[in-house]
C-alpha cells in the first residue's frame, strides 16, 4: 500500500498521542532500549523538508558519555552564575528567543514561569532556586538518554523550518511508545562545550538538545502543564 492511499485507521490516537505530548521536567531512571530511540528516528525521519534535504543530524547520548556532558555543561553553568562576567564565553549559535518580547508573547512567557516557578515553591527573585531548577536542564532531567540535534552551518532558514517537524515527529513517535520527551534550547548556550563532547564537526550548528524517557509522574513538577490558545484566536478565514 502506498503513502497516498494508506488509511488511517485509527485518528483519535494520533490525535492522543499529539495532544498528550507536554514538556516533562523530572524522568525515572529506568533505561530505554537502543531500538526503541531507533525506531522512533526511523518512524521522524518521514518528516517533510524542503526539496527533500533532510538537514537533521542526531546524537544520542546514554551512559558515561552522556554522564560526562552533564558533568562538564553544569560545572560551566555554575561558574557562569558566579561569575556572570564569562557570559561572553556561552553564546548560542542562532537567536532562539526575539532579543525584545512584546506581547502577547511576553505575557505567555510570563506565565509559563511563574506558574512553574510558583508550583515549585520559588519565589520571585530567588536566584539561587532559579538557578538550581535551570541547572536541571543540563541533566537531562535525570532522563537516560539525550538527544543533541545539529544541522550544518550552510544551511538556510527553512532548514529551522524542516527540522521543527522532525522534532514534533520524534517527540510524538516518543508518545506513541509510553515515553515522554522535553525539548530543550538551554542546551544551546553551551555549544562551544557540546559540539566538541559529541564528535560534532565545525561546520555544524547546534540546533537544540532533547531528554526522552519514562516521566515520574510522582514529581510535583510534571502536575504543569501549559495552556493553548484556541483556533479562533490564531486563525483567520479568508473566504
Amino acid at each position: 500500500m502506498s503513502q497516498l492511499n494508506a488509511r488511517i485507521n485509527d485518528p483519535a490516537s494520533v490525535d492522543a498521542a499529539i495532544e498528550n505530548r507536554y514538556c516533562v521536567r523530572a524522568f525515572l531512571p529506568e533505561p530505554v532500549p537502543r531500538q526503541t530511540i531507533e525506531e522512533i528516528l526511523r518512524v521522524a525521519r518521514r518528516a517533510p523538508s524542503g526539496t527533500n534535504a533532510q538537514p537533521w543530524k542526531v546524537y544520542v547520548l546514554r551512559g558515561s558519555p552522556r554522564d560526562e556532558l552533564v558533568r562538564k555543561v553544569c560545572e560551566a553553568h555554575d561558574n557562569l552564575y558566579a561569575h556572570p562576567e564569562l557570559e561572553t564565553k556561552f553564546r548560542p549559535d542562532y537567536d532562539y528567543y526575539p532579543r525584545h518580547w512584546v506581547e502577547p508573547y511576553l505575557g505567555r512567557r510570563r506565565h509559563n514561569g511563574w506558574t512553574l516557578y510558583g508550583l515549585l515553591g520559588i519565589g520571585k527573585g530567588d536566584k539561587p532556586a532559579m538557578h538550581a531548577q535551570h541547572n536541571r536542564n543540563f541533566r537531562f532531567f535525570d532522563a537516560p538518554v539525550g538527544l543533541m540535534f545539529t544541522v550544518d552551518r550552510v544551511m538556510g532558514q527553512g532548514s529551522l523550518v524542516d527540522y521543527g517537524m522532525f522534532l514534533q515527529n520524534v517527540m510524538v513517535a516518543a508518545r506513541a511508545r509510553g515515553l515522554h520527551t522535553c525539548p530543550q534550547a538551554a542546551w544551546n548556550d553551551f555549544s562551544s562545550i557540546v559540539l566538541p563532547h559529541i564528535g560534532a564537526t565545525p561546520e555544524e550548528m547546534l540546533v537544540c538538545g532533547m531528554a526522552i524517557g519514562h516521566a515520574d509522574e510522582s514529581a510535583l513538577v510534571n502536575s504543569y502543564g501549559t495552556p493553548r490558545e484556541p483556533v479562533e484566536v490564531f486563525t483567520r478565514w479568508v473566504e
